[in-house]
Parts: structure tokens; sequence; C-alpha cells
């Protein structure tokens, strides 16, 4: 008898297939003498639309919600019937005994796997694959260590919980908004939270008014010093008058010394990365979304497996690594890393708890190199600058300590106190990973700051003769808008965000690690910019008018993060088999009804404020001028249309003036770049110019090229030609 291997993705069904001898194609599927590989394409299936329970939820009408299924229907998604059918044929094979789930290793992972199952009553045994790289080393030793599916069975539960709660609530109040506002109104319990802590930070700028601060410095023997408040140690006072009659004061004084510091201190690099972190990071140096960022990490996971699993909320790793990570380094010894690795290899590993804790590994590791040679050439330009961010971090941890001198220098003059710092570097130590200096160390500034200089030796009691002395000025900055790194982060602490007294609801969502998951928070905000809840300026995010209109519509509870953290709790305790999930979705209905009941009986308006004066060309209705993520389009207001065009977008083309990237427009036939400086060139006239300076070279080609410099002979025609002169 035969096993049946379940991969997620052809990718890792090929890479299992071939570590397993498997070489014989079927549709859909890889043969070989003792195991049988398939796919699943993501999801092969999934929880039935509404209509699919009663041909009336066809319609959206309030008077038939909520809908609360007395049992729930899988059906087979229609864009992936065809590999659905080829699974389902491999797994009813007569000679196949047992199936071998290999999907993610995750709690959606598992849900792919078993609603494929549940979906073709599929009851033969089951066991599991759980790794967190496909390397062909990790293949294998997963394949030695199978475990028992039913070990896995609270997990799928889990899984399966949470998509029904989804459906319940999300659907049942998107299309009760929906029908009585009569405007295409999405909710969520994790997207309309987050939409909240937008909102809120918005009101946060609408409200602030800014305050002029002022501060002095001045230069005595050599030092630049600034004025500091004896008891709060500001460098800022809000009182220009005081500062303008110091200012007068110095004036031929001198400085006296009253105290010299110096301490040796030191800084650890920081944390591996988990998904959050990277998606963070990526966003911040590459202005990467984090649904890029997502991708990006999949195709190193799966495609060149140079990277371990990219969903996962952990900053470390186990015991069970430490053996490895010199086979990891030699790995990625190549290129840049050259300079930075043979040291480590000389030496043993030197671990410690910042990064090694096997207690604070969940599901799965941080994520660090496989031990898969890393072929920097096979990497696009954007898959480069990833692995390079995990590479660094992972090396990076295992260099010591940042060290350096601090000297600070205090002094008095007119009764007042000045300071003055300086930094001297004892030992790079993990900085020397990273080309730029890209961390602070320093403590956020809270005014006018004279570290960062070389000082004299000095001594207590010395007296400085004072000179240039300077007012400086400044004014107080509203909260920044947020980027989509600093919206990860808000959706990883939204304690931080809102407003919540209940220091249960406070650990609650510190316990269960903020809104959505690392899988999902990409998801969530790519929903929000699609539903046009949310539109970006520039890197910055701003809720749109339709946003606002929709958060004073929706039920008070569904804004609050603490609705998300009890289900996660809850969804953590049924994965662990302390709670059941009838008792859970029971507990979900009832809040459901409550929810439709409120929408229902809710006084409130919504009004379209983007109306153009251009028809729908397929209904004839009025057409809304809406702001995408990357694009300008006109929406059919009417939702059961759906109509949409693109009218401008954002491109990759530079301006030739200020070589910022310029918007495409389109007009009829006609399309126009248009770059925020006022330059205008048409499409055909972008094309004919490019041509003409020879952009028709693809990145691909030079990549071509290059490689083939390297496969080249040294020797070129005129060396082998005097290469048989005999002298």
């Amino acid at each position: 008898m035969k096993s049946l291997i379940l991969a997620e993705k052809p990718s890792v069904a090929r890479d299992i297939a071939r570590v397993l001898n498997c070489r014989k194609n079927l549709s859909g599927a890889i043969e070989g003498s003792q195991y049988v590989v398939t796919w699943a394409l993501g999801h092969l299936v999934t929880l039935a639309d509404p209509e699919e329970y009663d041909k009336k939820f066809k319609e959206w009408n309030l008077s038939y919600l909520p809908m609360i299924p007395r049992k729930w229907e899988l059906i087979v998604i229609k864009q992936t019937a065809k590999q659905y059918h080829n699974v389902k044929s491999q797994l009813f094979r007569k000679d196949i005994g047992d199936i071998i789930i290999a999907t993610d290793a995750g709690r959606e992972g598992e849900l792919v796997a078993r609603w494929i199952l549940e979906k073709s009553n599929c009851q033969k045994p089951v066991r599991r694959l759980w790794i967190s790289s496909v390397t062909d080393k990790a293949i294998r030793e997963g394949f030695s260590h199978l475990k028992d599916g039913r070990e896995y069975l609270d997990l799928y539960h889990a899984a399966r919980s949470r998509a029904e709660a989804d459906w319940l609530v999300g659907i049942n109040a998107t299309r009760a908004l929906t029908c009585k506002y009569n405007a295409q109104l999405s909710c969520g319990r994790v997207q309309t939270p987050t939409l909240a802590i937008i909102a809120r930070r918005e009101e946060e700028i609408r409200t602030f008014r800014p305050e002029e601060y002022y501060g002095l410095t001045c230069t005595a023997g050599t030092v630049k010093w600034a004025w500091q408040h004896q008891k709060n140690k500001s460098t800022r006072s809000f009182h220009k008058s005081f500062i303008t009659d110091l200012h007068t004061n110095l004036k031929g004084q001198s400085l006296t010394v009253t105290d010299v510091q110096k301490s040796a201190k030191k800084t650890f690099a920081p944390g591996l990365y988990d998904l959050t972190e990277l998606q963070r990071d990526a966003n911040r140096r590459f202005g990467f979304s984090a649904k890029e960022t997502l991708n990006i990490m999949q195709r190193l996971y799966e495609n060149h497996k140079v990277l371990t699993y990219p969903r996962t909320d952990s900053r470390y790793i186990g015991e069970d690594i430490v053996p490895t990570i010199k086979e990891r380094l030699k790995a990625c010894n190549v290129g840049p890393y050259k300079k930075l690795i043979p040291p480590l290899l000389k030496t043993p590993v030197k671990t410690s708890k910042s990064f090694v804790d096997g207690k604070k590994v969940s599901d799965h590791h941080a994520i660090i190199p496989t031990e898969e040679p890393a072929l920097l050439e096979h990497l696009s330009n954007e898959e480069r600058k990833i692995y390079d961010l995990v590479v660094r971090r992972f090396i990076s941890v295992l260099y010591p300590a940042f060290e350096y001198e601090q000297t600070t220098l205090n002094a008095a003059a007119c009764g007042q106190s000045f300071i003055a710092k300086g930094k001297r570097i004892l030992a790079p130590g993990w900085k020397a990973v990273y080309e730029t200096d890209d961390f602070d160390d320093e403590e956020e500034d809270s005014g006018f700051q004279t570290s960062g200089q070389s000082l004299p030796p000095l001594k207590k009691g010395e007296l400085l003769p004072i000179s240039n002395i300077s007012v400086q000025t400044g004014k107080t900055k509203p909260p920044a808008r947020f980027t989509e790194a600093t919206l990860l982060t808000a959706m990883e602490n939204p304690v931080r965000y809102m407003e919540s007294e209940d220091a249960k609801a406070r650990k609650t969502l510190d316990e269960t690690g903020g809104l959505g998951t690392v899988a999902t928070r990409a998801d969530i905000i790519e929903k929000l910019f699609h539903s046009f809840l949310i539109e970006k300026k520039g890197n910055e995010i701003l809720i749109t008018s339709k946003g606002k209109q929709l958060l004073t519509l929706v039920p008070e509870d569904l804004k609050k993060p603490e609705l998300t953290a009890q289900w996660e709790m809850q969804l953590a305790d049924i994965a662990k088999g302390r709670r059941k999930e009838g008792a859970f979705l029971k507990e979900i209905q009832g809040y459901t009804d409550a929810l439709i009941e409120e929408i229902r009986s809710a006084d409130g308006s919504f009004r379209h404020d983007n109306l153009t004066n251009t028809k729908c060309p397929r209904c004839g209705k009025r057409m809304l001028s809406v702001n995408g993520k990357n694009a300008r389009l006109l929406v059919c207001q009417d939702r059961e249309c759906g109509y949409r065009e693109t009218v401008a977008r954002l491109s990759n083309a530079r301006c030739p003036n200020c070589h910022k990237k310029m918007e495409l427009i389109k007009k009829g036939d006609d399309e126009t770049f248009v770059c925020a400086c006022g330059y205008k060139e048409k499409l055909s006239a972008f094309k004919a110019r490019r041509e003409k300076e020879g952009a028709g070279v693809t990145k691909k080609d030079v990549q071509k090229y290059l490689k083939k410099q390297k496969e080249e002979p040294i020797n070129t025609a005129f060396a082998d030609a005097l290469s048989g002169i005999k002298l």
C-alpha cells in the first residue's frame, strides 16, 4: 500500500516528490514506489455562501438576517475545482492506505487539508508532517518523525471555529449595514477595530495645537553645550523671555565644569525576525507593503528554500536549532556576507536567552536562513533585499555587543545648568554587520542635543569662556500618521492606541498578540484599501469619508479590539483541547443575533460625498470617485452592479526632472504620464524616448550578460594568438 501526501502548493509538492524519489507525473499528482504526492493550490474547499443554504439569500434583505446555518456546508472553489477532483481521485485509490498531511504547519494549513478530507468524505488514517523549512534535509527529517494526525484534530477544530465565527459575524453584519444604509459597507472583528485605531490617530492630529518652544546652545572650550532645566532635565523651554534673558546674561561669562562622568555601555543586537517585525522593517526601509513582504518571503521559503517558514509570531529559536547554526552560516557565506561569517565559523557558537528560548517558540521558530546554499544571482532585486534583512539579523545576534564609552559633562553659568555629551566606540560588535548605522542608541531627544561630539579631556572646576551663544526655536509636532509599518505595530499592540481601563482586557490583548495574526494582518490592511475605507498619500495611511461614516454606523462592540482578544483566547483553548468548539459557536450565534438587532434598530444615515457626474456604462447610475492603494478609480454606486474603471494609477516610471514616480492618467484611448512637479508626457512619447535611451534592456538581460561574462574563459582571442609564439 502507498501513502498519499497532500501538500499545500505545487512547488512544495515537487520538492517532497523529488526527495522521496517520486517521478511519474499524473494529472495533478506525482507518483513513486511508496508515495503519491498531490497538492491543494491553497484552499480548494471553503464555507458555502448564504445562497447555498437558501435561494432567497441571493437577495440582500435585512428581514432575512441573521443567517445562521443549522449544518455547515462546504463547497468546492470553482477556480480550483479541477485540482480538487484530481486530489479526490487520488484519495480513493485502492492502493492508497493512508494520508500524510503536508500542508503548512499551522492553524490555516491544517484547515486546508481537513476541509478537503471532510468534503470528499475520506475516512482513511491520517499522519502529519510538521516542518518549518522545505529544504531536502528538513523534509527527510520530517518524514522520519511523522506524527499521528489525531494529535492535530484540536488545531483543526480551532481553525474551523474561527472560519465559521468570522462567517457568522462578518457576512451578517456586512449585509445588515449594506441593506440598512444602501451603501457597500464592509465590517469585521479585526478590520473594524483596525479602522478605529486609524480614525483615533486622525482625530489626535486634527485636534492637535502646536506650541513653540525655545532652547539655547553655546560654545565653551571647543565643546558645544546646551542649556538644561535643573529639575526635569529637558533642553526645551516654553518661556521665550527666559531664554532671551539668559542669552543676554551669558555674554562675557564663563562656564564652570561641575561634573565629568564616563561610563562604559553596551548594546546587543535586535532580536531575530518574526513576520510582523520583518514586514515593519521592509516597509520602513524599502516601502514594501505588508502583503508584498509576505509574498516575497513565501517565494524565498517555497521556491528558493533559503529562508524558513514565514508565518511565525516567534522571535526565538529552540535549543534543537543551535547545532545547525554553523551549517546555516556556511549556506549564506556568499557575496557581501563573506567578510562577516568566517570569524563565526572559527569559534564555537555563542548563544544567549535573547534569541534561544524553546519556551518562547510557538508553532514555528523565528525566520532564519536554511541550510540550503544561497544563489544570490537567482534572486530578484526585491528577494535580495528581504533575504539580506534576514541574513544580517541572523548574523548580528551571533556577534558580540556593541561597546562604547559615554562621556557626560555638566557645567554651570549664571545659576543655570548646561550639558554636553560625547561617545567613543570601544568595539563595533554586531554593528559591524550593518553597512549603515540604522540603530539609534540614544534616548529620544526631547529638545536640542549636543551629543555625539568629540570631547577634550576636562576636569571638574575648570573655567571655560563662553562664545557663539545662539537661541533655537521649534514647534511641538502632532503624532505621525500611520504607515503600514507603524499600523502593523498598532495591530500587534492595540492597547497602546485604544482607550481601555479594563486590566483584564489589556492582559488578554497582550497574551493573544493583538488584532489578527501574523498571517492575516497583511490581508486585513489590503481589505481596508480595497473597500475604500482607507487610502494612501505618499507612505501615509488616511481614513476616507466612507471609513469615518462606517465607524459612526457600526455597533460599538465591533470597534473594540477586546472582541478579537476574547475570540483568540477561546480559539487557543480549543486548539489545546481545553474548550469545545460547539460551546464557542453557540456564544457567537447569540452575539450575531444581538448584533443584527442593534444595526436594525439604530438611527443613522450614510451619504456619498464622492459622487461624480460620470454615469456607469452598465446601469446608468452616477459613479463614485475613489482613491485605491495605488490608483484613482470610478466605481458604480450600485453594489449589485459592481462596475469599476481605473482613471489613473501610480506607475514605476520615473520623472526625468525630479525622478519621482509618475501617475499614468487614462482619458479615452489616450494615456499620459503626469508628475507632481508639473511634467507631462504621452505614453507613446515616453516609450519612444525610453527606447532611444536604451531602456529596452531588462534586469534579466543584465544578469544573463554578467553570468556569461563569469563563465567565459579569461583568455581573449589575442591572448590565444600570442600563446603559440615561442620565445
